[in-house]
């Protein structure tokens, strides 16, 4: 993935975002992320990727992930397909 492209669509955060707060905030867990522009905190997709990233900050490897942006979108697209399906047979 390349930098600016984003890793919380819903939000538009990019990769570039996310670890240039990491590099300044150096967050303790994941879920500080949110911290970065409300990453992760809308349909939920981003936050496996968000965890690789701080993983890798926190082990002191390259925070970059190998996924293309085009693969990325797509299975965000089925994940929220599926997310709509699930919360519409929900009788609640």
């Amino acid at each position: 993935m390349k930098p600016e492209e984003d890793i919380c669509v819903c939000h538009h955060v990019s990769l570039n975002k996310l670890k240039n707060f990491i590099k300044r905030e150096n967050p303790e867990v994941p879920s500080q992320l949110s911290e970065c522009l409300g990453a992760g905190t809308s349909c939920g997709w981003c936050i496996p990727f968000l965890k690789k990233i701080h993983g890798c900050h926190v082990r002191g490897q390259s925070m970059d992930l190998t996924v293309s942006f085009e693969n990325y979108a797509e299975r965000r697209k089925q994940h929220n397909m599926k997310k709509s399906i699930k919360k519409a047979d929900d009788p609640t």
